[in-house]
């Protein structure tokens, strides 16, 4: 009577071991099928300016320049699961050279949601200034100009199986001088998954 209980607990603690593995092996799987992780889609919705001064000295052949533009981002999140972003910036550049930076501020979407940020890019006048090209787009009324929005994060599947992603996005557009307004706003964008 004593071994056949002794075998009956050790058949008893295996199935109930079987089933706990081939419990976690299932929800292993759905989470990289069902519940695999899609990266967040960043897009550049509207790029305004908020604040602009322009001036030249025509003594010293120098540019004075003072714009701030209101750049807003939408982050859709395409996972069942919410997703926390940090240490995310957006960046603009003139002709190569980066002029403006701004930083996201941490925060989190829940799943399948849209989130709107809204962001104040500063432009960094002494950079701007020191580029030769600024007098010429000047004059000609229009200024080439891109932002480059990086969004970094993470999706947690199920509370314990994390992944990491990074959503970019590039967009190319002119400053109207003369009205202030964004001329042909074209963006590109582009993520990435890592476990």
């Amino acid at each position: 009577m004593g071994s056949g209980s002794k075998c009956r607990k050790t058949t008893c603690l295996v199935v109930t071991l079987c089933l706990v593995i081939a419990i976690l092996l299932v929800l292993v799987l759905l989470a990289f099928t069902v519940f695999k992780p899609h990266p967040p889609i960043t897009t550049v919705d509207t790029v305004k300016v908020e604040d602009m001064s322009l001036g030249m000295d025509i003594f010293s052949m120098s540019v004075n320049v003072n714009v701030s533009l209101d750049v807003g981002v939408s982050v859709t999140n395409r996972n069942k699961f919410g997703l926390e972003y940090h240490n995310s910036s957006a960046q603009l550049y003139y002709r190569g050279q980066l002029i403006g930076e701004g930083p996201i501020p941490n925060g989190e979407i829940s799943g399948e949601e849209t989130k709107g940020i809204n962001l104040t890019l500063t432009i960094m006048a002494d950079r701007l200034a020191s580029n030769t090209e600024v007098t010429k787009d000047i004059a000609s009324g229009s200024m080439p100009l891109n932002t480059l929005v990086r969004l970094f994060g993470m999706v947690k599947v199920m509370g314990f199986i994390r992944f990491h992603v990074a959503s970019t996005s590039s967009c190319d557009f002119a400053l109207n001088i003369s009205n202030r307004t964004i001329i042909g706003n074209t963006c590109i964008s582009k993520t990435e998954l890592s476990s």
